[in-house]
């Protein structure tokens, strides 16, 4: 819930036994239709178990009884309920209430798939969502250790929406792949993308980000193009192109040749700027503006519209979701769906990699 500044928040019993500790003192244990609510008052953590105020407190942490399940509401904001598995820690930190899943590595990315990926996949295709995931979760587990937590539930790190609740193949998947990782030629965990689909040709991470990832080169991948999000089409008026490019960008109206190709870009392989990189436009700057599916389009004029029509959805860097989903479906195995999209990795265990 890091998106939203949660105010007051209510955690209820789904499953098993929790106790409920608040800083020092036990306040008691979360079973069957009871809760704890908890509300951020002037700097600290007001608390009331099953409805009887508690005190104010600094720290608050809910803890599991063997394996359980807490329904985590916000109140303020009114956020939807979310299920989550393991332990709980909440505190307060520059101001916020932060609130913190102490959660196992399985549970964890059973939830990150599950969010990300949704259900109805093949196995393989889950099992290489699963050693990426687990790569990108231990090579940036300190990512927001100032704030007091390893990872956050949103895109900047890995969507983590709620615990597995649909789609029991990715638990089978996560430990089918238990401790698997990518490795580059020194042992090193390497970088792991994806998006929805990259419309046929892998991007280079230096047109979307402006520095190069080792392992996430450009290709064509021939696995999406007939797939759901391989095609697109937008249409946005003329004036309304034109006036963006000239504000932003300066584009030389007065120049006859610019001018008359302002609505007109071919791009049958990947390029990070509209027209000419002389004009300094990037592409993604385009997709921002108007919404586009990806930065993979060519453009041309139609009555008083200029037409998009584009390949892929997201920046297409690193694995193709679609792509991937498809080789699984044509028996590729997960490693070689894993070493088709990151150029010279490896498939590796975690463990092997840690000094003795």
């Amino acid at each position: 819930m890091r998106d939203y500044k949660v105010k007051r928040v209510t955690f209820s019993h789904h499953l098993g036994t929790y106790n409920v500790q608040a800083d020092n003192s036990i306040i008691g244990t979360i079973e069957a239709q009871q809760f704890v609510e908890v509300e951020l008052v002037g700097g600290k953590l007001a608390l009331k178990y099953n409805t009887i105020p508690q005190g104010t407190f600094s720290r608050i942490s809910i803890v599991a009884n063997g394996n359980g399940t807490l329904a985590i509401k916000s109140k303020s904001p009114a956020v939807r309920e979310r299920k989550y598995q393991d332990h709980i820690e909440i505190s307060v930190v520059k101001g916020r209430m932060t609130i913190v899943n102490k959660v196992s590595m399985e549970n964890y990315l059973c939830g990150v798939i599950e969010s990300e990926g949704g259900g109805g996949r093949h196995l393989e295709y889950y099992k290489v969502q699963a050693v990426m995931s687990r790569t990108y979760a231990l090579r940036n587990q300190s990512r927001h250790a100032k704030e007091g937590f390893g990872l956050c539930d949103g895109v900047h790190c890995q969507a983590y929406h709620n615990m597995l609740k649909y789609t029991p193949e990715i638990r089978t998947a996560v430990r089918a792949t238990k401790d698997d990782v990518l490795v580059d030629e020194k042992n090193r965990l390497v970088t792991t993308y994806f998006s929805a689909n990259c419309g046929g040709e892998v991007c280079d991470a230096s047109q979307v980000w402006n520095n190069s990832v080792p392992h996430v080169q450009s290709f064509i991948d021939t696995f999406c193009i007939h797939t759901h999000q391989a095609t697109w089409t937008k249409r946005v008026p003329k004036s309304e192109f034109r006036n963006f490019l000239v504000k932003q960008y300066g584009f030389p109206i007065y120049d006859s040749i610019m001018a008359a190709n302002m609505y007109t870009f071919e791009q049958e392989r990947r390029k990070a700027f509209y027209i000419h990189p002389c004009l300094g436009i990037p592409l993604r700057d385009l997709r921002k503006e108007f919404k586009l599916k990806s930065t993979f389009f060519s453009t041309h004029p139609e009555g008083n519209e200029i037409v998009f029509e584009g390949r892929g959805f997201g920046h297409g860097v690193g694995l193709c979701q679609e792509g991937a989903m498809n080789m699984a479906k044509n028996n590729f195995t997960y490693r070689q769906i894993a070493e088709f999209y990151f150029h010279g990795v490896r498939v590796k265990k975690y463990s092997k990699l840690l000094p003795n």
